[in-house]
């Protein structure tokens, strides 16, 4: 991975984590695969992986190439195309799937993947859509996101820095952050039946050694200390944002943040 050359250590726990996931799911080798919201390819090189040589993944997201950093995306995507991975992976990017002109055969693929993207999406109208858009195309759906619902306190942080960054986009202040649409794993088990989509399983995942709390709760700091985002919010809002990054401040680490936990949904 690209982005390994600037952060090792954090891409080997981010490798790890989804390996981990992979290993839990029934994608074997010679499977079809769709991934959405692939971004720098962190799931697009495991799943890859699963399906061996045999087997295709095609990676979409609809940022541009150029988008990222410090890598950007057209960047970590040739270095995986010229890896022992590459010709098992097609990329597409500045590619939005609810788009007509983007189709595929019915069942072209076994299964479609989306891993830790779904809070990207501009709202809960945009991923239902997409979700409905893409079940005729697989025969079955993984799905991975942070958790809302925190199982202990020092997670407090992390979950702060989730709401804080929602609540901006909420209110119409738009930002290009990891966190657009942040819903709970209830949210979605409540959207799926609109799809297309029935849920058949569901599991907790451990996120205890990634580093995504730290990322987020530094953000979230930044965007309130930039302040260009928080004067397009109405008074009664911004008051809000600062009160609750007032308190994410005297409840973060400096480092080593324990992030949220994390879920998994498949359906048919």
């Amino acid at each position: 991975m690209a982005a390994a050359d600037h952060s090792p250590d954090a891409q080997l726990v981010q490798t790890r984590h989804r390996a981990s996931l992979v290993d839990s799911w029934d994608i074997g080798p010679g499977s079809t695969v769709l991934e959405l919201g692939c971004g720098q390819g962190d799931m697009t090189a495991v799943l890859a992986e699963a399906v061996g040589p045999r087997g295709r993944v095609v990676a979409v997201d609809v940022a541009a190439p150029t988008y990222g950093a410090p890598v950007t995306l057209g960047e970590s995507a040739a270095r995986l195309a010229a890896g022992p991975l590459g010709p098992r992976i097609d990329f597409r990017f500045s590619t939005d799937v609810r788009d007509p002109s983007v189709d595929f055969p019915s069942e072209a693929f076994d299964h479609v993947v989306l891993a830790h993207c779904s809070w990207y999406f501009a709202s809960l109208g945009q991923l239902r859509d997409t979700l409905a858009r893409v079940r005729p195309w697989a025969r079955r759906l993984w799905f991975t996101e942070w958790d809302l619902t925190p199982t202990r306190g020092d997670q407090l942080a992390h979950l702060l820095a989730v709401l804080v960054q929602g609540q901006i986009e909420a209110a119409g202040s738009h930002g290009e952050g990891n966190i657009r649409t942040s819903f709970s794993r209830e949210a979605l088990l409540r959207l799926l039946p609109a799809t297309g989509w029935t849920a058949d399983g569901d599991g907790p995942v451990d996120t205890g050694a990634l580093q995504d709390a730290d990322w987020e709760i530094t953000a979230c700091l930044d965007l309130i200390a930039r302040g260009e985002r928080l004067a397009a919010l109405s008074e009664p809002v911004r008051q809000l944002v600062l009160s609750q990054s007032d308190v994410l401040r005297a409840v973060a680490a400096p480092h080593g943040n324990r992030p949220l936990p994390a879920y998994w949904v498949t359906a048919h």
